[in-house]
């Protein structure tokens, strides 16, 4: 039976949140995880000491609540641009007296056992993760074109995502967990149902579904959900979170390190 909750994760904004946390340059970027949700994610998913990977970094806000956490962790981003800001909000957060500690390396997350380095294979806690958005993620709506990931079309996209989610079933560790946000969206006019295309891709990947969870993007307050400043009224006041798991059968994670490294 799946688990179901709630995370209420937007009693500040998402400015007073990253205020002084994170390089005034964020938010330039159209697909910032909610501070509030990588939080949560990690301090329920994972340990002091623990390893945290995001595949698709962005400005590095998993990275960033990891370290403040005192995890380890590892954000791979495509885009130079967000890859240098990620180390810099890093950086700042060491700074600050972050207890944790963090890399960032520049590249394409379908490959990121080679990109992070095999000794890692096996040893994360925890991924976390959004699935790609074509700049949609979180309130930016921006359908475009380019090389990375979240600019193809979606059925291309998912193809990839897929093959990102196989390399980080390997990085993780036997009963790891894997997060991912995400959300509807329409895109050219036409609905696009990510949340179940996001889960089905780590199911296709090799995890299991534990559970499905709301992280609101509005303030509980006196029973009542008050609307952030920063979000749109026409838009959704949720993120959707799916919790999956690396299986820990060690015969199930053989076969399918198997057939991924083949």
């Amino acid at each position: 039976m799946l688990s179901v909750s709630v995370w209420p994760c937007a009693q500040a904004d998402s400015k007073a949140q990253r205020k002084g946390r994170y390089l005034p340059e964020y938010m330039a970027h159209p697909g910032k995880m909610l501070p509030a949700i990588a939080e949560h994610a990690i301090t329920h998913y994972t340990q002091p000491g623990d390893l945290v990977v995001d595949p698709m970094a962005g400005i590095g806000t998993t990275l960033v609540e990891a370290v403040h956490a005192d995890r380890m962790a590892l954000g791979v981003e495509y885009e130079p641009r967000w890859a240098d800001l990620a180390r810099r909000n890093v950086e700042h957060a060491t700074d600050r007296g972050a207890p944790g500690y963090a890399v960032v390396v520049q590249g394409d997350a379908r490959d990121i056992v080679r990109l992070v380095g095999s000794d890692t294979v096996g040893k994360a806690a925890l991924v976390l993760t959004s699935p790609p958005y074509e700049d949609s993620l979180h309130r930016h709506v921006r359908c475009g074109h380019g090389s990375s990931l979240t600019h193809r079309n979606p059925d291309e996209s998912f193809i990839r995502f897929r093959e990102i989610l196989e390399g980080c079933y390997l990085l993780l560790k036997p009963g790891g967990h894997l997060a991912m946000t995400s959300r509807p969206k329409q895109c050219g006019g036409k609905f696009c149902d990510l949340p179940s295309r996001a889960w089905q891709s780590a199911i296709d990947a090799g995890f299991e579904l534990l559970g499905r969870y709301v992280a609101l993007l509005s303030e509980v307050r006196d029973d009542d959900l008050v609307n952030a400043a920063d979000v749109p009224a026409h838009l959704p006041r949720h993120e959707e979170v799916h919790i999956l798991t690396k299986p820990a059968n060690s015969e199930v994670v053989a076969q399918r390190v198997t057939r991924i490294a083949a």
